[in-house]
């Protein structure tokens, strides 16, 4: 899939709060080695560096769009490589995944392997949004699924399989014999703009969609409109009255999953 970096980066402020709370509930005070799994474009990951200067701070992504991106960040090392491909360091003492694990099915297996792989006294902190029954998403699925698009789209999009329950995270890291802090958070965001809520699933789950239809036509004979534009106008049109916008913005709740546990 390919990502665009600037759409992701239209809501860094509201994108970067749940970074920040991860962040927070990580208790480690010197650190030798901090690595960011799904980076992006390392505006979060120059955070680690600030706050663990003395740590070898890497960020890694899949995504080379992802990755140029990060040539002004400084104190980080940067790399594409895929997340599933990676092998835990032993002096790996703070693991930090941020809105990544959504994108890769069965990822318990993954975190299971990162749980045990950590080394004593590391620290396992990740984050993942929990708002595949929300409207922004159940109405893309809705659309992307009926008899006019489903041809074109296919089965790009990922639903109730995405992510877990917070207890099945937490039991997951309970087995693997860490301590867990597990909690969710919905972030009432206030979006401005002209259809805000299109533009934030741009930058994230509409990708598929979009990727899915880049080159093909509208499915209605003699329209010579793009399909995705097609796809995104009547998006749109049903996004306007999920969330109404008014004077001060468009009200945007988002659902999000946290964990953070350590090894004794």
């Amino acid at each position: 899939m390919r990502w665009d970096p600037n759409k992701y980066a239209q809501f860094a402020d509201e994108r970067g709060r749940a970074f920040v709370d991860l962040l927070a509930r990580i208790g480690c005070a010197s650190p030798r080695r901090v690595v960011d799994l799904g980076c992006g474009p390392g505006t979060l990951t120059a955070l680690l560096a600030t706050r663990w200067p003395a740590a070898l701070v890497e960020g890694l992504d899949s995504s080379p769009e992802m990755i140029e991106r990060t040539s002004g960040v400084a104190g980080v090392a940067f790399r594409v490589e895929d997340v599933t491909a990676w092998a835990m360091p032993q002096d790996a003492d703070v693991v930090i995944s941020n809105a990544t694990l959504q994108w890769v099915p069965q990822h318990q297996d993954l975190v299971r392997g990162w749980a045990s792989a950590l080394p004593p006294g590391g620290w396992l902190a990740f984050q993942v949004p929990g708002n595949f029954d929300s409207p922004s998403h159940t109405l893309m699925r809705s659309l992307a699924t009926s008899s006019r698009w489903a041809p074109l789209v296919g089965d790009v999009l990922r639903h109730h399989d995405a992510v877990h329950s917070p207890e099945d995270y937490a039991r997951v890291l309970l087995v693997a014999g860490l301590t867990v802090d597990v909690w969710a958070t919905t972030y009432l965001h206030v979006l401005t703009g002209a259809d805000p809520v299109l533009d934030w699933v741009r930058g994230t789950g509409l990708r598929p969609v979009l990727d899915a239809l880049a080159g093909q036509r509208a499915p209605d004979a003699g329209d010579p409109r793009p399909a995705a534009d097609v796809f995104e106008a009547e998006y749109a049109a049903a996004l306007r009255e999920a969330y109404p916008a008014t004077e001060r913005g468009t009200l945007f709740p988002f659902h999000r999953i946290f964990a953070v546990a350590h090894k004794p």
